[in-house]
């Protein structure tokens, strides 16, 4: 069994750890079965957030009775202090817990600090002195705000996208991150379903010892899967280097990562899908993507109003009304029956 330490927090847990956001599209009896297996087979830390619905109340009930025994992650998405209040209560009581392991601004546009004007940090120390917040984190996908945080010294873990897809700077971030003595969460460890060999997106990460991935689960065998991981880790051999590098080769540079922070879309356009439609089906090929509702979804595209906001909003910079049209000619294409 290999464990994390995560930074200068203490909480040292196994190195599979349990994503709870896909949770959310599950029954809460299924959601509290699959929480309460991870947990019998070792795992006991869960990341959560405020937006992912019904989550966190799920969480809280798989885990009702032994909250010693694990530990919580969630978020809030706050702007101001009275908003983070508001956040941190709903979430004591969805969890039923007096106490949150690590507290984390969610992908927040700037990186929050004492006497910004929002007063979220002042509030944050608030929560820890009281004992409601045990360590403080932040997540994002920007890798300024995140290098920022890291410069800061005002937080305990950084949450970011990391995964065998990595660019250079993204090495770095994760590099600066164990000089600065901050624990590292490696989110969308599979890049949204994009990688689709779970042993080798295990093998690049355990590369990294003080990474702590999460991974989203909603299927048992998904959690089988990770499970078996635990005291059978995969080995970066030959041929799963050469897996990965295939995929970097194929899958790097200007491709959606379906973090879904453009949406909503005004006309309803399912952007984190259909701007990355064209890969799922190539790489993870399903019946449901060329369903009449899928159909539809993706001939949404050709009503874009091109008014720019979801662009503005990508975290990644991507020209994403261009990409939601690129897919939609290459998913035509597949309809008709023709080579991509």
């Amino acid at each position: 069994m290999t464990k994390v330490t995560l930074g200068s927090t203490g909480i040292t847990v196994e190195k599979n750890s349990f994503g709870a956001l896909p949770i959310q599209r599950i029954s809460k009896d299924a959601a509290v079965g699959l929480l309460r297996k991870a947990y019998e087979h070792g795992v006991t830390f869960y990341d959560t957030a405020r937006y992912y619905t019904d989550s966190e109340e799920k969480v809280g009930a798989a885990f009702a009775g032994m909250r010693e025994k694990v530990y919580i992650a969630t978020k809030t998405g706050a702007k101001n202090a009275e908003e983070f209040w508001k956040d941190l209560n709903t979430s004591l009581e969805r969890l039923q817990t007096d106490y949150i392991d690590i507290y984390q601004f969610h992908n927040p546009a700037w990186c929050p600090k004492p006497g910004d004007g929002s007063g979220l940090y002042e509030a944050m120390l608030e929560a820890k002195e009281k004992g409601i917040v045990r360590h403080i984190g932040i997540t994002n996908h920007r890798l300024n705000v995140a290098m920022e945080a890291i410069e800061s010294g005002l937080y305990e873990t950084l949450q970011f996208p990391f995964c065998y897809l990595a660019t250079e700077k993204d090495i770095e971030l994760v590099n600066r991150c164990k000089e600065a003595g901050m624990g590292f969460i490696a989110m969308k460890a599979l890049s949204g379903g994009l990688i689709t060999n779970s042993a080798a997106a295990y093998a690049y990460l355990a590369q990294y010892e003080h990474v702590l991935p999460i991974w989203g689960v909603q299927r048992e065998s998904e959690l089988d899967e990770f499970l078996s991981y635990i005291d059978n880790p995969p080995a970066m051999t030959e041929e799963i280097k050469a897996l990965i590098e295939k995929d970097r080769q194929e899958l790097l540079g200007e491709f959606c990562r379906g973090c879904g922070y453009c949406m909503p879309c005004p006309v309803g356009i399912e952007i984190n899908n259909c701007a990355r439609m064209s890969l799922l089906i190539r790489r993870s090929p399903s019946a449901a993507q060329l369903t009449p509702q899928t159909q539809e979804k993706m001939m949404l595209i050709e009503q874009c109003l091109e008014c720019g906001q979801c662009k503005s909003k990508c975290p990644y910079g991507l020209d994403t009304p261009a990409l939601l049209k690129k897919n939609l000619e290459d998913y035509k294409e597949i309809l008709a029956g023709k080579e991509i």
